[in-house]
This record gives C-alpha cells, sequence and structure tokens, in this order.
C-alpha cells in the first residue's frame, strides 16, 4: 500500500475512499480509526489522523461523539464525482488538445476508442 514519493496522509485518505467506492466502506457505516489504521500500516496516529481530518473536512466522514467516525450519506456520488472531474482534467482534456491537433473530431475519437477497448479485450 505504502508508495514512495506520495504523502502517507493522501495514501490513507485514498485508500479509505477507494473502500467507499467499492462498497467496502458504505455510507453510514463506521471508518477505522485513526489508531486502527495507524497499527494496519505501521504509521504514526498522527499521520492517520491527517488523511481521516482531510476527509471530514470534504465531508465524506463525519464524528459521532464517543462513537467514532462514519461515511456520510453522500460520500459515494461525492467521491465519484470528484474523481470523474480530475480523471477528465488529466486525461480527456489532454486528448481533446491532442485531437484538435491532429483534425479528429468527436466521432473519430469514439471509433478510435471502440477500437483500442476491442483490440484490449483480445
Amino acid at each position: 500500500m505504502i508508495e514512495e514519493g506520495k504523502p502517507l496522509f493522501l495514501q490513507i485518505a485514498e485508500a479509505i475512499e477507494d473502500s467507499i467506492l467499492d462498497g467496502s466502506l458504505a455510507e453510514e457505516g463506521q471508518a477505522p480509526s485513526t489508531n486502527e489504521l495507524a497499527a494496519f500500516y505501521h504509521i504514526n496516529p498522527a499521520t492517520a489522523a491527517k488523511g481521516v481530518n482531510m476527509l471530514t473536512d470534504k465531508g465524506v466522514l463525519h464524528k459521532r461523539r464517543g462513537i467514532g467516525m462514519f461515511v456520510s450519506a453522500g460520500a459515494r456520488d461525492l467521491l465519484l464525482t470528484e474523481r470523474r472531474t480530475a480523471f477528465a482534467e488529466r486525461y480527456l482534456d489532454p486528448l481533446l488538445a491532442e485531437a484538435r491537433t491532429l483534425g479528429l473530431d468527436a466521432a473519430d475519437l469514439a471509433a478510435l476508442l471502440k477500437e483500442r477497448a476491442a483490440a484490449s479485450d483480445h
């Protein structure tokens, strides 16, 4: 899980986000505590807390006093929207810019995508 060069707290936040997106952490379900995360990943609890706090600030997690951290209602949709936007900015915007340079339109791109998808399925 630990990636070199990427801050640990971001990796913790992304791991929790991935669990929400894949359904292993349900909305309104209890999230792992900072101590559980620290023990599992062998990191400082303050580092785990920083990742959890980041998700709390985004509205993905919320605290129930005396009980722990829970996944907020709507967290999955929020994360999907955020990741789709990031995907578009990282991959689609440069793709569209290059397509314009090559004189390709949306139909050309769709045909290329279908062609590549079919080739990767084999």
